[in-house]
């Protein structure tokens, strides 16, 4: 049996010599027409949704891009806005301050002149009560200097100076004296 399979496979050969650099036609015909096919296939299926793919790939890319552009300009902007309204805040700031410290300035000069009255207020009522007690003191002092000088007239005199408006001269005439001799004394 394998020797009939032998001259079988000798007979095949001599009969159809066949040459290895030419193609079978029939082999030619068949991968044309299957290349053909997928060729088909893949261009009514595979390319356009390939295609779509690709449309949104590059849809997406330039969308974030141009989204992220848009960001970057809006936050640009915003940051603008935040340095220009950081900056007005610094002019009022600086304003306000400026403010405080001549308030505070004008609050200071009302205190002192404030201050400043009441002190005259108190030194002239102080100067008004030291006159007013040495008025006083003055009187008594006349009063109880003119009774001593009438006991000591009468004990040097030997007469007794009851007669009031004698000695009421009396008082009067020597306070006189001490006052002329107290301005000529602090005069000189």
């Amino acid at each position: 049996m394998i020797n009939s399979l032998v001259v079988l496979a000798a007979e095949g050969t001599t009969e159809t010599e066949h040459n290895p650099i030419l193609p079978i036609w029939q082999e030619v015909v068949l991968g044309a027409i299957a290349f053909g096919l997928l060729c088909w296939v893949l261009m009514k299926f595979v390319f356009p949704q390939m295609e779509k793919t690709f449309a949104a790939r590059v849809d997406a890319i330039e969308g974030g891009i141009k989204r992220a552009e848009a960001a970057q300009a809006e936050a640009n902007q915003l940051l603008e806005q935040y340095r220009a309204q950081l900056s007005e805040a610094r002019t009022e700031a600086a304003r306000i301050r400026d403010e405080a410290r001549a308030d505070a300035e004008g609050i200071r000069q009302d205190v002192l002149a404030k201050a400043r009255e009441e002190s005259d207020r108190i030194i002239a009522a102080g100067r008004e009560q030291l006159a007013a007690q040495r008025e006083s003191i003055v009187r008594d002092l006349r009063a109880e200097v003119g009774t001593l000088a009438v006991d000591l007239a009468g004990r040097i005199v030997g007469e007794s100076l009851a007669d009031e408006a004698r000695s009421r001269g009396t008082v009067e005439r020597f306070i006189a004296e001490l006052d002329s001799a107290g301005t000529t004394g602090g005069r000189r």
